[in-house]
């Protein structure tokens, strides 16, 4: 008797720690899913908050299990493989070298990723951005329009820019690569590719692009640039060095400027989120579209801009989403 009444109370805490509209029965079973990639902070909260809006919480009715947060290829390939043998039910990557480990280790398992950087078209991932049609969902970014959107901004802020530095994650494969790469020989521009793998070799990357009298840095996103906007922000001004990021968190730490999701990286992985409870109620992941983000926050730190010397001209502070004073 007393056993049973320990029961009832269990359920009903569990009835109510769901939200409105949940499916009761999500409560009587605990799901297991597996993250690879860094889900920390705001982005962390973001993607439980999905979760949450079907029902799913952690430790109560679900399962987390975490693969290495900046591993490379190898722990990604040896994690994604062990979740794979766990039965894990949905995959959810944050990256994209988190992205072609699960894809490689599995096409049954369902997979919704975050990807600012791969072509999901071009790299197999997808037949279509409306119907996957496969195990892959999730949010990408369009990039060789985007990082012609970047080149540009530099060049209108830089006067006289013609030497850029590229700190690039060779983790992150090559579409990000070949489309800064592109859109620069466009607009005449002289690029220096520097290899970033960790965050100990951006000191060394810095260095390298002083050496060979880089007027401006472009940062290609990777979870290492997202992760280390401060240090990103102070090696620039030590170089007084302009320089663009995707990430607001650039400006915001004393960087120049970036141009991307913004805040709505945070909405992101809240919709990745609620995509992983989807996929756990039933739905394919061939089904689901994928997103591209289609509205992007430009910030501008202008008194980063005084130290460096540099006038932001009004055609570009009117487009300005926020401006740091």
């Amino acid at each position: 008797m007393k056993r049973t009444s320990i029961a009832i109370v269990a359920l009903v805490t569990l009835s109510l720690a769901a939200p409105f509209g949940a499916v009761p029965q999500q409560s009587r079973t605990m799901r297991h899913i597996g993250v690879l990639g860094t889900l920390e902070g705001p982005i962390s909260d973001a993607f439980r908050q999905g979760l949450r809006e079907f029902g799913y919480v952690e430790g109560q009715n679900l399962v987390i299990d975490y693969g290495p947060i900046r591993g490379g290829a190898e722990e990604f390939a040896t994690k994604a493989a062990d979740l794979v043998r766990l039965k894990v039910e949905v995959i959810y990557t944050v990256g994209p070298a988190a992205l072609a480990a699960a894809a490689k280790a599995t096409r049954r398992i369902p997979i919704v990723a975050v990807d600012m950087i791969s072509d999901p078209l071009a790299s197999g991932f997808a037949r279509s951005l409306s119907r996957p049609g496969g195990n892959i969902t999730g949010v990408f970014l369009d990039l060789p329009d985007f990082m012609g959107k970047w080149v540009e901004l530099l060049r209108e802020s830089v006067p006289g820019l013609s030497r850029v530095a590229v700190l690039w994650d060779p983790s992150s494969g090559p579409f990000q690569m070949n489309a800064v790469t592109g859109a620069g020989r466009a607009q005449g521009l002289r690029l220096q590719t520097l290899e970033v793998q960790h965050s100990d070799a951006f000191e060394r990357a810095f260095a390298a692009a002083r050496q060979a009298r880089a007027e401006a840095a472009i940062l290609l996103p990777s979870p290492l640039t997202y992760y280390n906007p401060r240090r990103l922000a102070e090696l620039a001004a030590k170089d007084r060095l302009p320089a663009i990021s995707l990430y607001s968190e650039f400006p915001a730490a004393g960087g120049l400027i970036s141009y991307g999701p913004g805040g709505r990286f945070i909405d992101i992985n809240r919709s990745n989120g609620a995509r992983v409870g989807k996929i756990l109620d039933g739905a394919k992941p061939g089904d689901l579209p994928i997103e591209r983000p289609s509205k992007f926050e430009l910030v501008i730190n202008l008194k980063t801009a005084k130290a460096l010397g540099l006038t932001i001209p009004q055609s570009v502070l009117v487009r300005a989403d926020e401006v740091i004073k």
